[in-house]
């Protein structure tokens, strides 16, 4: 079974949203089958088979969450972040203020679900595959 510091180490090598395909290619390599990453703090639950769970630990100094998601704004930042035009405390700085509390990745589905502080689905993305 795959361990935090093997998920910390793949997950070192992402700089922009433009790296996130290559890394989700490597942790289901090990094992992993769904995540939730939280915004508030980067605290990240990775899981696998028979009930397998690893959690990295918060990252950064905890983050206010926007009460209401501004959804378009959102998606709008998230484009230019997949695009490589962001870094990854700009794009979570982004997510606490446009209110996207977590989100979801599925490896089996290949989704990326976010969430806001109300647990309602703001976007489902397909994870580009390479």
């Amino acid at each position: 079974m795959f361990t935090a510091e093997q998920i910390k180490a793949a997950h070192s090598k992402v700089k922009s949203g433009a790296d996130f395909p290559a890394y989700i290619k490597e942790i289901k390599a090990l094992g992993v089958t769904h995540y939730e990453a939280y915004v508030s703090d980067g605290h990240i639950d990775y899981h696998g088979a028979n009930n397998h769970t690893a959690k990295v630990p918060e990252k950064y100094a905890p983050l206010a969450i926007a009460d209401t998601a501004k959804v378009e704004t959102f998606k709008a930042e998230l484009l230019a972040h997949q695009q490589g035009k962001t870094d990854y405390l700009t794009f979570i700085a982004m997510c606490a203020e446009t209110g996207i509390e977590k989100w979801e990745i599925c490896l089996d589905k290949m989704t990326c679900t976010y969430f806001d502080k109300a647990g309602t689905e703001v976007l489902v993305e397909q994870i580009p595959q390479l």
